[in-house]
């Protein structure tokens, strides 16, 4: 049995620009101008919650020393 996922429908006006570097997108990957669009939404979606967790934890972290990413990446490497 296979099982649909519900979608919705979003209408956005593109100038021509933009319209015209998602046609090329769309030709050089071989994917439609949709999916395209849903893979570019989808990644800037999830900077906006990273850079919202990030905001969130900021204090945490630099009550404890790390004031920078490279704070950090010295931690981890």
């Amino acid at each position: 049995m296979k099982t649909t996922a519900k979608t919705s429908t979003l209408t956005i006006r593109l100038d021509k620009d933009l319209d015209d570097l998602l046609t090329k997108a769309s030709r050089r990957s071989g994917k439609n101008r949709s999916e395209i669009a849903r893979e570019a939404l989808r990644r800037q979606l999830r900077l906006c919650q990273f850079e919202a967790l990030r905001q969130r934890m900021m204090p945490f972290a630099e009550a404890r020393g790390y004031l920078t990413d490279e704070d950090v990446f010295d931690e981890v490497s």
